[in-house]
């Protein structure tokens, strides 16, 4: 029963990624999957919870597939590279409208995945600067904790911004621009020559 509950809350998913959420209505979802709303009432209670199921759903998924991206990696260079990754698919599949009626209608669902977003990224780039240091591919004076916060708000500043859209954001051209004025800024002399060695390896980021 528990796999078929995910299969329902990813396909909720998607109608609310695509449609928004406070115009699909539970008969909505109920048509859509093909089934009853009273098997649709056996899992949830009202719309508010299948809300906050559709959002820990997210929170899982996005989770697998960042370990998926950073999993296999050699140093923190080639997980940064990793991270952009997930960040990037991150704001590939990020709809306003679905956002907007989060913070509107369900404010507490809102915050939880604002939560798990922002703790996310801010974890996974202290940890890299603390592995970059590590390893010797960092500079030894970075603040870490500091270097975060502005990876984190920049991140952020894009989502909201009306300089970039998406579309351009998460184009090759800016990804690379990106990384290199970020590496450039944290990386010591070792770091630099990994990276100019190794840029082409990354190349997946313009083959998505």
């Amino acid at each position: 029963m528990e796999s078929e509950f995910e299969k329902i809350l990813e396909k909720v998913f998607h109608l609310y990624r695509k449609y928004g959420v406070k115009s699909i209505t539970m008969d909505d979802v109920a048509r859509e999957l093909g089934i009853s709303k009273k098997t649709l009432y056996q899992y949830v209670e009202d719309k508010a919870q299948l809300v906050d199921k559709v959002v820990d759903f997210e929170i899982r998924r996005r989770e697998s597939c960042h370990m998926m991206d950073t999993g296999n990696v050699e140093n923190a260079i080639d997980e940064l590279f990793a991270v952009n990754k997930s960040i990037n698919r991150m704001l590939k599949e990020h709809n306003p409208s679905m956002e907007y009626d989060l913070k509107k209608y369900y404010p507490d669902s809102y915050m939880k995945i604002q939560k798990k977003r922002h703790d996310g990224m801010y974890y996974s780039i202290l940890q890299n600067l603390i592995k970059g240091k590590t390893e010797g591919y960092y500079r030894s004076d970075v603040n870490e904790k500091i270097i975060a916060k502005l990876y984190l708000s920049r991140v952020e500043g894009i989502i909201e911004n009306d300089f970039f859209t998406v579309e351009e954001f998460t184009s090759p051209a800016v990804i690379r621009e990106i990384l290199t004025y970020h590496i450039r800024g944290i990386a010591n002399e070792k770091g630099i020559k990994y990276f100019e060695n190794n840029i082409k390896k990354f190349n997946y980021i313009e083959n998505e």
